[in-house]
């Protein structure tokens, strides 16, 4: 399955917007399977990190990482039971994933000024007749901007066709620091401190 057009957009412009920092920029990829996100997240030039409760699919992602000449980094856990860093990451992506009690670790994961995008299916996934169908798995209208209340939201959308996802590119308030460059990042626009 090819990346989300959604997020390798995103991805591509908050690589373009955080390269005047010249740091490395660290990004999650949660339940990350195969790797379609991270390996994306890595070409952008981010130092990639990917969880997920999968070995063999890590394993997969790991061989095709380096096969595209990318590293990223894969931890295997199940996030029912280990919890997420805590403001580790400029970027966190989920895609086609919900585990409801995992938002407040995703909102900590990322460090102040940081971007979460996220894409998944909602309830009205059901009448098209693929994909998944129980609640667990499928958002409520409204359910994911919702979730990062108090948060900039940058984009925001839910679609009925071809698919019924919600997705967004959201903005941790606060200021993503660079202690080398002196360099702060506030909402979308960088300035020189």
């Amino acid at each position: 399955m090819a990346p989300s057009p959604f997020v390798v957009e995103w991805v591509e412009r908050l690589a373009r917007e955080w390269e005047v920092c010249r740091a490395p920029r660290r990004a999650l990829d949660v339940a990350a399977g195969r790797g379609r996100h991270a390996i994306a997240i890595a070409r952008a030039g981010f130092d990639a990190f990917a969880v997920d409760l999968n070995l063999d699919a890590l394993r997969d992602l790991a061989d095709a990482a380096a096969a595209a000449r990318g590293r990223v980094h894969v931890w295997c856990a199940d996030l029912t039971q280990h919890p997420l860093p805590v403001e580790q990451f400029d970027l966190v992506v989920v895609t086609r994933y919900l585990q409801r009690d995992l938002f407040p670790a995703l909102r900590r994961a990322v460090v102040p000024g940081g971007v979460v995008l996220y894409e998944t299916f909602t309830t009205l996934q059901r009448a098209l007749g693929t994909g998944p169908t129980s609640p667990d798995h499928l958002l409520e209208p409204g359910e994911l901007r919702a979730r990062f209340d108090g948060w900039s939201v940058l984009a925001y959308e839910e679609t009925r066709y071809p698919e019924a996802v919600a997705r967004i590119a959201t903005r941790r308030p606060g200021i993503i620091k660079n202690s080398e460059f002196g360099i702060k990042n506030s909402r979308s626009r960088i300035q020189n401190s």
